[in-house]
């Protein structure tokens, strides 16, 4: 065969569609944003939310390289999975932001600031690496299956890469559980001092009572009766006696 002919074959291959980079330097731009919002975001419900943003656009770039398993795997799991639920536990539990000027775990700015710029440096080594080699094309890439392929990356050329990915993981829950913790720093009240509490200061001691108790109708918007047949007034709402 014509070494000429081989060469424009690979050549051929190995160069990126117009398609193919749009998409890229698209989805690319709104997951570096995302990165970036993830660090700069004033709250974790919204540093959540622009993580699970990075996760799309990085499962969007999967599916522009031809890996579909590899981009619904990236949406459902990461995304779908345990995105939504650091997402959940956060807004279930909320987060003061006066709480995250305190530190929980002694030196944990400076262990964190050490492992931002180890990390910062692992992406530049892996950056550099990919600028300097040639890169592999799709049809190569693909050549005996897709999820073959990424089989043979994950669990044998990249496993020590994809195993520390899962320690990465565990640290980020390790992380959710810490910005979820509650310091109590006085003992829990019990009920007999809850109630001396509200007699004490003169607010009501038991619970307001359900609209329509007593009543002839039990709609939201019908005062209680009391005993002597008077209306209970703190059993409706102030925007709905209002509008009567």
């Amino acid at each position: 065969m014509n070494p000429d002919i081989t060469l424009l074959a690979a050549e051929t291959m190995l160069r990126t569609s117009t398609a193919e980079a749009v998409s890229f330097w698209v989805f690319g731009a709104i997951a570096v944003a995302g990165a970036i919002g993830v660090v700069a975001a004033p709250k974790a419900v919204y540093a959540a939310m622009f993580l699970a943003t990075t996760m799309i656009s990085l499962a969007a770039i999967y599916m522009a390289q031809d890996a579909p398993f590899l981009g619904v795997v990236q949406i459902v799991v990461y995304t779908g999975a345990v995105m939504m639920l650091f997402l959940f536990v956060l807004m279930l539990i909320g987060v003061d932001s006066a709480q995250s000027l305190v530190e929980t775990i002694r030196g944990q700015r400076l262990a964190a600031i050490a492992a931002g710029l180890g990390f910062g440096l692992l992406l530049a080594a892996g950056v550099g690496t990919m600028t300097t080699s040639r890169f592999t094309g799709l049809t190569q890439a693909n050549a005996g299956g897709n999820v073959e392929g990424l089989a043979d990356l994950i669990f044998a050329r990249y496993l020590w890469a994809f195993e520390l990915t899962s320690a990465l993981l565990i640290t980020a829950a390790l992380g959710a559980m810490v910005l979820a913790h509650r310091e109590r720093f006085q003992p829990r009240r019990t009920q007999r001092e809850l109630a001396v509490e509200r007699f004490r200061d003169g607010s009501r001691a038991t619970p307001l009572p359900n609209p329509g108790v007593f009543a002839r109708h039990n709609a939201v918007d019908t005062m209680a009766r009391l005993p002597d047949g008077s209306d209970e007034e703190s059993s409706v709402s102030a925007t709905l006696r209002g509008g009567r």
